[in-house]
């Protein structure tokens, strides 16, 4: 008999839960350290509201409260959850639901396989039901709520013994106040298996809502993105400012605080100058021209973007200057180019080519200034007073890049914005469209684009009509889209399309202006008094500059955090060990050693993978006379 109870144990792997359910019922107290603590916790919660964990579905149908009032109370948030809604159920919606309640764990969107509620008994779960503890237990809505903090309800841990079938993992949404305002869901039949890639998902998607939920509460105001690491910008993890156009931080999410070390009452109020060691004016500056940049302050380097600027903004904090003559615009062009006349004229060619309709493609490494030149281009034309809307292919999830470009009507999902959402495409009408990254668009959505640029009309989701677009399209790609089109990773229709006027931006090493980029760099800094000293120049002429002009700004921003009061001549004391071995490490040798001092040198180098700092230490010299000897490598 008790080992066909094992077997049946065995068989069944909800049985042991179930039993310490039926001891629950019967005995009226909940055995010890059978569950996770945060389990435990939750089911004596439960068992504190006098509920039945044996009840049916029929306990609850009862909706309390007007549905379309609960919508409209929640809006906000809805309007910001949507893409991400259309997003997960394209990712996840195949094998379960994805939920979206409120601050009350009132159900506002459910999407994915919603056959469920009926084949499994959830009638109970629909628009507008409240999921709370009080109601109906231990379950990854209520409990986040309660929690306020990510949540896994695996299989058979749910305090219903009905919903013991399903697992669930939640992420509590909090608004730019750092307030809990919702909860995102994911639930599935059985258990779940890899419940932290879910768990990532899931937060990346809470960070995207968070991020919109700041635009949609400070409309008029900037919204920044910051991290110490540029890899973690466009994350779940990055922090985020509303910022008043004077600097002054209006709000602060949980990371941000975390970054900063300081408390979201200490952080609110403050300017940005205090935080982020720049100057209001000339940081805020920095921010409505867009791109990645980067501040050093007292807590270390931080990469900073816009992921919104009002578009009543215009490009500069002082006040407006006179509207320069239409004959003097290529100047932003020229300064550009520098004395590069190759390049002047590719851009000049550029220009002209946009100004006729034509579509131009810029090609180049990563960090060449595409958008820069995107912008430039935009300002040099006839359409400089109109919309430029930028749009990285590569940054946006795959399952939200047709939304965000082409936006979608209302009704076209469950609990979308009234009167839907514009896209990105339509944004730019009358004016410029810059599709950062186009190599990296998926296959997909290529055709759509590729009549898009015929037709020049577009079609929200979820509409029938179409509406006319009229737009300057400019692309950018790091990519080699000719071996892409022989891959077909690319539409070779689109391709022809897009390439009107092809320009390669130069790679920093292949340029033969590199002082005057230094000197321009310095200008942006605002450090017009500040030169580089020999040694640091020769240094920087031999460096390979894998990260183009983006790297360039980083070195000489770090180099002029370094100065001392009154300094105005950088040198290598003013690169930190890091830098130094980065840049020496990749300098251009010959090929012949004469002398046996430098073959010491190559082979301490050897040793320490280019660590400037260990191979002068292993040879007993200095790092001013090591690097003195390496420039006689270089010949």
């Amino acid at each position: 008999m008790a080992q066909d109870i094992r077997i049946k144990a065995a068989a069944d792997p909800l049985h042991e839960s179930r039993q310490h359910r039926l001891k629950l019922a019967s005995e009226g107290e909940l055995p010890q350290g059978v569950l996770r603590d945060e389990i435990d916790a939750s089911w004596r919660r439960s068992l504190g509201y006098g509920l039945n964990c044996l009840e049916g579905e029929q306990v609850g149908l009862a909706q309390n409260h007007d549905l379309q009032l609960l919508l409209n109370h929640n809006r906000l948030l809805i309007d910001a959850a949507t893409p991400e809604l259309e997003y997960l159920v394209s990712q996840q919606g195949k094998g379960g639901l994805i939920i979206l309640g409120d601050a009350q764990a009132n159900v506002l969107a459910i999407e994915g396989q919603t056959e469920y509620l009926k084949s499994f008994g959830l009638r109970d779960l629909r628009l507008g039901s409240c999921w709370s503890e009080a109601i109906r237990g231990t379950n990854a809505i209520g409990t986040a709520v309660v929690e306020g903090r990510p949540t896994l309800i695996n299989c058979g841990e749910h305090y219903l013994d009905r919903l013991s079938p399903f697992s669930c993992t939640s992420v509590p949404l909090r608004d730019p106040q750092g307030k809990v305002v919702g909860v995102l869901d994911l639930t599935r039949e059985g258990v779940m298996a890899q419940p932290q890639d879910n768990l990532s998902t899931l937060m990346l998607a809470a960070g995207n809502i968070e991020s919109r939920m700041f635009g949609l509460c400070y409309p008029d105001h900037l919204v920044l993105a910051f991290h110490n690491r540029p890899q973690y910008l466009g994350s779940a993890w990055h922090g985020l400012l509303a910022l008043s156009l004077d600097g002054e931080v209006l709000a602060a999410n949980d990371r941000a605080c975390d970054l900063l070390q300081m408390r979201r009452e200490a952080l609110v109020g403050r300017r940005s100058s205090d935080l982020l060691g720049e100057r209001s004016p000339q940081f805020i500056a920095r921010l409505l021209q867009g791109g990645v940049s980067s501040t050093q302050t007292a807590k270390g380097e931080f990469y900073f973007r816009s992921l919104q600027v009002p578009r009543h903004t215009s490009l500069v904090t002082t006040a407006p200057a006179a509207k320069a003559p239409a004959a003097q615009k290529p100047q932003v062009l020229e300064e550009l180019a520098g004395r590069d006349s190759r390049f002047a004229r590719a851009l000049r060619m550029a220009r002209q080519g946009l100004a006729n309709e034509l579509p131009v493609l810029l090609l180049g490494e990563t960090g060449t200034g595409k958008e820069v030149v995107a912008r430039a281009l935009h300002q040099s034309g006839p359409r400089a007073d109109k919309p430029f809307v930028a749009v990285n292919c590569a940054a946006i999830p795959e399952g939200l890049i047709e939304s965000e470009l082409f936006g979608y009507r209302e009704g076209a999902f469950t609990g979308s914005r009234r009167g839907g959402m514009v896209g990105r495409l339509m944004q730019a009408h009358g004016g410029t469209l810059f599709l950062d990254e186009i190599g990296d668009m998926p296959l997909s959505l290529q055709a759509r684009l590729l009549r898009v640029l015929q037709e020049r009309k577009v079609a929200p989701l979820g509409a029938g009509e179409e509406q006319d677009i009229d737009v300057a399209v400019i692309c950018a790609t790091h990519r080699d889209l000719k071996r892409l089109v022989q891959d077909m990773h690319f539409r070779e229709d689109l391709y022809y399309r897009i390439n009107g006027v092809s320009l390669r931006l130069p790679a920093l090493r292949e340029r033969d202006d590199l002082a005057a980029m230094i000197g321009s760099v310095l200008h942006k800094f605002g450090a017009t008094d500040v030169s580089l000293d020999k040694d640091l120049t020769e240094l920087l002429a031999g460096y390979d500059w894998p990260g183009n002009i983006r790297q360039l700004e980083m070195v000489l921003r770090s180099a002029l955090a370094m100065r001392e009061e009154g300094e105005k001549v950088l040198g290598l004391d003013h690169l930190t060990d890091s830098l130094l071995d980065d840049l020496t490490a990749s300098c251009r040798q010959p090929g012949s050693i004469r002398e046996n001092e430098l073959e010491l040198i190559r082979s301490a180098l050897d040793r320490h993978q280019g660590n400037v700092s260990a191979a002068a230490d292993s040879l007993g010299i200095s790092r001013a006379t090591l690097y003195r000897k390496l420039k006689q490598l270089r010949g």
